[in-house]
């Protein structure tokens, strides 16, 4: 998680929200990604999309069975989705989301009864950091547009 935070600093230097993933495979880092929404106008952009992506392109395949996702704050819906496809095993995140949050804060698509595939959720871990550089993110934010 310490990396992840590593990358969600990235983001927050480039005006970015401050959202950092790795993904993780037989304890070797196998992808990387910061949120690059606003630096590249893409709404799919996302911190997890971008460390998937590297992390499939290391292992040369788009299934990621057996690889650990930690990301700063919880997974979205379309984060969520991707994960469960990727068929990443466990999703470990720091802040949890209320307002987008789909691994248990507002839905839960990583372990929906209709689905078969699943992803061990484990949220809260280094919390109050990760929620100190988003808070940190949107306080500086309003005070630029003020």
């Amino acid at each position: 998680m310490r990396i992840a935070l590593q990358e969600a600093h990235k983001a927050f230097d480039k005006d970015e929200v401050p959202v950092g993933a790795v993904v993780v495979y037989e304890g070797q880092i196998i992808g990387r990604g910061h949120n690059l929404v606003e630096s590249i106008q893409d709404p799919s952009a996302h911190a997890e999309m971008l460390a998937l992506t590297a992390a499939a392109n290391t292992l040369a395949s788009w299934r990621l069975d057996d690889c650990i996702l930690y990301v700063t704050l919880e997974p979205c819906m379309m984060c969520a989705g991707a994960i469960l496809l990727s068929r990443v095993s466990a999703v470990v995140y720091g802040a949890a989301d209320p307002r987008y949050g789909a691994c248990g804060s507002k839905l839960n698509v990583a372990d929906h009864d209709d689905l078969d595939v699943r992803a061990e959720i484990i949220g809260g871990v280094l919390q109050e950091e990760c929620s100190a550089l988003m808070k940190k993110f949107f306080t500086t934010l309003r005070l630029r547009s003020a």
